[in-house]
């Protein structure tokens, strides 16, 4: 008997566009017989009520297997060759090239939990936990990110996520940032990349809110992300897990601006 959808499921279409990207079952081994878009649907489930895996719906596959297939897709980056691939289709579909020649990039602290797992504190926005750097394009869809302690400094954080960046966008020539990112990152990013890295910063004669010019673009995508409640602190003992999650929630957003599409383009 088939269980009730919850909001979170992915539609036809959606798994029809994600179901060739999931790695199949590993060869001459014991044969898959979850099923794999119900795990898809259960990690999903996680991610938008931020439940503890514990208390995931028995109508699922049983917990400990869906944190399996999450931890071997951690390992392995399928939910970041998978954001890539969707990513890519969306940027086609909006008429530009694959490879994006500018970006922004951004640093969201939130707090830890009780559990272990590496934290800092950030003096700055008064948060003890982590950091999650994030790159995205001009569409505000996420290219890079990596988590790590609150007290590292945002230059530092950027140089992390840039030395990942310049290898899989070496087209890149333009990056945007706020005035944190400031100061000798600037001609850091320069001699080591070729690339510019300009601040976008405040005007001083403004005092109330003011959109600022590229830099809601990654405000936005951390919206985005914020929807999801299982993000809304780092709960995760890994950081490579955060990061998972993270790709994890842009994966979901792509996925059904995806199906959208092809629901207005038709057959």
């Amino acid at each position: 008997m088939a269980r009730k959808p919850y909001p979170s499921d992915i539609g036809d279409i959606e798994w029809n566009i994600i179901e060739p990207l999931i790695p199949p079952s590993k060869f001459g081994g014991r044969p898959r017989e979850v099923n794999i878009r119900e795990v898809l649907n259960a990690i999903f489930y996680i991610l938008r009520s931020g439940c503890a895996w514990r208390m995931l719906p028995h109508d699922f596959p049983p917990w400990q297997t869906v944190y399996y297939y999450l931890a071997q897709w951690r390992k392995n980056g399928v939910f970041e060759q998978i954001n890539t691939v969707l990513r890519n289709q969306l940027r086609l579909d909006a008429g530009r090239e694959v490879q994006p020649s500018a970006a922004i990039v951004d640093s969201q602290s939130v707090k830890t939990t009780e559990s272990k797992g590496e934290r800092g504190y950030d003096a700055g926005k008064k948060v003890k936990g982590r950091k999650r750097h994030i790159l995205v394009d001009t569409m505000g869809l996420l290219l890079i990110t990596v988590v790590h302690i609150a007290s590292i400094q945002d230059r530092d954080g950027a140089k992390l996520v840039l030395q990942k960046a310049k290898v899989y966008f070496p087209r890149l020539q333009l990056i945007w940032a706020d005035g944190g990112y400031a100061g000798k990152l600037i001609q850091w990013v320069k001699d080591t990349f070729e690339c510019i890295l300009e601040i976008v910063k405040r005007s001083d004669d403004v005092k109330d809110f003011q959109v600022l010019p590229r830099r809601w673009v990654v405000e936005r995508t951390f919206a985005w992300i914020s929807r999801f409640r299982r993000l809304s602190k780092d709960y995760e003992i890994l950081t490579d897990t955060s990061e998972t999650m993270i790709y994890a929630a842009m994966v979901n957003v792509m996925l059904r601006r995806l199906a959208k599409n092809r629901k207005i383009a038709g057959p």
